[in-house]
């Protein structure tokens, strides 16, 4: 087993306010998870903090594009320095989100070594673009686009690295079977997986099937994004999005240990549980233990519960 390193990235910046007056919650997703004691039951090593700057929409409105593109932009390189170092080093970074647009981390710190692929198990395809929407603003909801090189250019092009993924490299789990995007994820030959394809032919086959396509010869390997969004909001209310039909946690546990134990996987990042929406902390101590059980066997749900 890999060393595994535990980094905060406690961003909210892509995501919109969740009532006026007021940021989204997910920024303590990483403390919260923590309390569940997420390092010691990984037998994790420390990677520390990398601190976001402050979330200010300022005058934005919408038309404006991306808002805190600025924010983000300066704090994507910072994170992909975090996660480069420890990638080079060997070692597994589990990065704890944060929203969504901590994605484009991960995806810009594997491009400056190679050529990497993403697992992106997430009940939307975040694919939203100027050239499918007029309703471009929220990162969070945009960094699938983004990584693939669709959008503003000062958060595509980072580095001059555009794009941090390819098409063909992306493998998307578990987004719902009414997703708008699949239309236009089809056409750029994208694969997708949807919760019912994962039903109808099995979550451990299915998975087992779509694997080797992210461990061929031609990328390096590939990382895993998690978004708690995946989950049917019966299990995982405390979302910004908890739309009906999603996975559930046995579904998910076979679905995330197939992925991270692969030789191939280099690393994950877990986005968008919402504590503030969570009084009872039963959904983050359910999360903390889907990841954990995805490495150490412990706390695994049987599937179909």
């Amino acid at each position: 087993m890999r060393n595994i390193v535990v980094i905060d990235a406690p961003s909210n910046l892509g995501l919109r306010p969740p009532a006026p007056g007021t940021v989204p919650g997910c920024y303590k997703l990483a403390g919260a998870l923590r309390e569940q004691r997420i390092v010691q039951r990984l037998g994790a090593s420390e990677g520390g903090v990398v601190v976001p700057p402050r979330y200010d929409r300022g005058a934005w409105r919408e038309g404006d594009g991306v808002f805190n593109a600025a924010a983000i932009a300066a704090y994507t390189p910072r994170l992909a320095d975090r996660i480069e170092h420890h990638v080079r080093a060997g070692d597994f970074p589990v990065v704890l989100g944060g929203d969504c647009s901590i994605q484009l981390g991960a995806s810009l710190a594997l491009r400056r070594l190679g050529r990497y692929g993403l697992a992106a198990i997430d009940g939307s395809a975040d694919f939203r673009h100027p050239g499918n929407s007029a309703s471009v603003g929220a990162a969070g909801g945009e960094e699938l686009a983004l990584s693939t090189g669709r959008g503003q250019r000062d958060l595509t092009d980072l580095e001059g690295l555009r794009p941090y993924l390819r098409d063909e490299d992306v493998r998307l789990f578990g987004i719902r079977d009414y997703d708008d995007d699949r239309d236009e994820l089809a056409r750029l030959k994208i694969p997708t997986v949807t919760v019912g394809e994962l039903r109808e032919r099995g979550t451990a086959d299915l998975a087992g099937a779509v694997l080797p396509t992210l461990e061929t010869p031609v990328t390096d390997g590939f990382w895993v994004h998690l978004d708690a969004d995946v989950l049917d909001p019966s299990v995982m209310p405390a979302v910004d999005s908890p739309d009906p039909g999603g996975l559930l946690p046995g579904e998910l546990a076979v679905l995330l240990r197939t992925l991270v134990r692969s030789e191939h996987c280099v690393g994950l990042n877990v986005t968008i549980y919402d504590p503030d929406l969570d009084p009872e902390g039963t959904a983050g101590a359910l999360l903390t233990d889907l990841v954990v059980g995805a490495f150490r066997d412990e706390g695994t749900v049987p599937e179909g519960e």
